[in-house]
């Protein structure tokens, strides 16, 4: 297993990717999160937006996703859909303000990718954001991992 982490982390190196680990859950480098462990994916005045590594690990198997319609407006901390899990359904809520462009559609038929895949495969939707300075309360992988540590330590 150590063997494996070590070629990981080499092969992350060489590619040039950035990926802290924090027990079993994952950060992205360049990501923004929320302290309601949605991620913000930023791309120019766009951003793909998901749930964390370490909020599907908690959910457990994902088996539902409520998508919102393309043409929606979401608000920054305000709810846009649902995650539904064998454990528990829990609300995601928006990172940041935008109209909604683009929904994850295989969510409907694979809402598993959630799991398989969280910062890739899994996102949810796409915003055209309206208010940048709403990224500044963001935090980024270091300080989210900080605060997933602090948060499971209470526990």
């Amino acid at each position: 297993m150590a063997s494996r982490m070590l070629w990981a982390s080499r092969a992350a190196c060489h590619l040039r990717i950035s990926l802290f680990r924090r027990g079993f859950a994952s950060v992205i480098e360049h990501f923004k999160y929320a302290d309601s462990h949605e991620w913000a994916d930023v791309d120019g005045t766009y951003a793909k937006i998901g749930i964390t590594d370490h909020a599907q690990d908690h959910l457990g198997d994902v088996v539902y996703v409520e998508l919102p319609e393309v043409g929606a407006t979401v608000t920054k901390g305000k709810n846009f859909g649902a995650v539904e899990s064998v454990k528990a359904t829990s609300d995601v809520y928006a990172p940041v303000s935008g109209d909604i462009v683009e929904v994850n559609t295989k969510l409907s038929d694979s809402p598993g990718l959630i799991n398989a895949s969280p910062y890739k495969d899994g996102w949810i939707i796409k915003v055209q954001i309206s208010d940048s300075t709403e990224l500044k309360s963001l935090m980024d992988s270091e300080q989210y991992t900080n605060f997933c540590e602090e948060e499971d330590a209470k526990h």
